[in-house]
């Protein structure tokens, strides 16, 4: 049976070996979370709640454990790690203290009957396909929404991460969730595809490439079952003629190196009008050539390695190709010499149709320019993309930069004069290219859920 070895980004050294589940095993599983969800549906909201909050308070508890595992298996800064386990456990605050009265039942006035309820029942099980740049937040995010609803979650995480995914089932445990109501899956993509296909599986969400996204989407498709899909992205930050370029300077350096440049809504293309283009570029290259590659682990380090060496050496070839169709490198644009997946924080300009860096995503740390003729010219040079997830505005008119994201923005989540990952208030998920479905905000809860209509008889 094959097997799947972990490896530190940083330093090359293999970390685990883990063996893959037969069919077999894994269907035997999906089973078993079947069975725990038929006594968790029957659990009240607040009785979920309640094991929710001990979810959070088990994920602050082991804080220090998983966030070491997550550095060392993929490469993030050790703080923004404890970060992220901090997020995790926010997330199941928030679900606890809203999922009740986000699925509480809702009554209606029919006109063909004496009253109407509206409950939000869950469907079952429901299968997480989730990628390795955040190793646990991706897991919490679809998880506890789908635990709050009453359904069985299981999980098929990204090879490189497997080691997390095991730890937080086994933290879940220490919290006191149900055994076997979260269920990790250690398998191959056919195995993948039998589970979509199970008939005890209700419910698939995925959060990768948008190739990996048709895939599953036609699995998904062929046996009607509904989907959340989350995907990659190009997300463009515009930088508007009256915007205070030192803070646009240093909010878009942050948006494109933020966890090592590999985030779905990191800003990607840095669309400037041609007023201030010179002085952001400027300032800009300048925030890149100070950032400091080391040690994950070390306090004094500004970025560490990429997640693992055969995306860095795609993320090469992307910039190789864009410059031989006409960009420019201002800086980085070359793999370092030494141990570890590393790369430089790089800037690249005169980018156009055509090459890489403007119509595709580039998923590590390389930013791309691009010079529009006013602010008008920005919006539509952000929107000229097959993607459509986040975004950003730079702005010193905050109401016009929010009337130009409610109007004009073709994304599904936009940043006005700063930069963010996600927040479990928020509603989360794109456009496009970039997926369909919600997660976060009161949304995640009802993805999967059956909202019932129950008409009732005058009494």
């Amino acid at each position: 049976m094959s097997s799947i070895k972990t490896t530190n980004p940083a330093t090359g050294e293999t970390l685990e070996e883990y063996q893959q589940m037969s069919r077999e095993e894994a269907c035997a599983k999906v089973d078993a979370c079947h069975e725990a969800f038929e006594s968790w549906k029957l659990k009240s909201l607040e009785e979920r709640a309640e094991v929710l909050r001990g979810l959070g308070q088990a994920l602050r508890d082991n804080k220090e454990e998983l966030a070491q595992l997550m550095t060392d298996e993929v490469g993030k800064l050790i703080g923004d790690s404890r970060d992220e386990v901090e997020l995790c456990a926010s997330i199941c605050d928030y679900t606890a203290e809203n999922g009740p009265s986000e699925l509480a039942d809702e009554q209606r006035d029919p006109s063909n009957a004496g009253r109407g309820i509206v409950t939000y029942s869950p469907i079952g099980v429901v299968y997480g396909i989730q990628p390795w740049n955040f190793p646990a937040y991706q897991v919490i995010r679809y998880a506890i929404a789908n635990l709050m609803t009453g359904n069985g979650v299981l999980l098929k995480h990204a090879s490189n991460c497997t080691g997390s995914g095991l730890k937080i089932a086994e933290i879940f445990e220490k919290g006191g969730l149900p055994a076997d109501l979260f269920t990790v899956l250690v398998i191959d993509h056919d195995t993948s595809d039998a589970i979509i296909a199970h008939d005890k599986v209700r419910g698939v969400t995925l959060t990768g490439s948008d190739g990996g996204g048709k895939h599953v989407a036609e699995e998904a498709g062929k046996v009607l079952k509904p989907l959340v899909l989350e995907l990659g992205s190009n997300d463009a930050y515009l930088v508007l003629e009256d915007a205070d370029i030192d803070k646009a300077a240093e909010v878009c350096a942050r948006a494109r190196l933020y966890n090592n440049g590999q985030t779905c809504i990191n800003g990607k293309r840095f669309i400037v009008t041609d007023a201030v283009y010179d002085e952001f570029v400027d300032k800009f290259v300048a925030k890149f050539e100070a950032i400091k590659i080391g040690d994950p682990n070390s306090d004094d380090s500004d970025m560490g390695p990429m997640a693992r060496t055969d995306l860095r050496e795609d993320v090469q070839g992307q910039v190789d190709k864009s410059v031989e169709n006409g960009a420019t490198i201002a800086c980085g644009g070359k793999i370092p010499d030494g141990p570890g997946a590393y790369y430089p924080a790089t800037v690249l300009t005169d980018v156009a149709p055509g090459q890489p860096a403007y119509d595709d995503e580039i998923f590590g740390p390389v930013a791309s320019v691009i010079r529009a003729k006013d602010d008008e010219d920005a919006m539509r040079l952000a929107n000229d993309s097959r993607y459509g997830l986040g975004g950003g505005i730079l702005s010193g008119d905050t109401d016009r930069a929010i009337e130009m994201a409610k109007k004009h923005f073709d994304t599904g989540m936009i940043f006005i004069n700063t930069y963010g990952v996600a927040d479990p208030s928020m509603p989360f998920g794109g456009v496009k290219n970039s997926g369909y479905g919600r997660e976060h905000g009161g949304f995640g809860v009802k993805e999967f859920a059956n909202a019932k209509s129950i008409f009732v008889g005058a009494e």
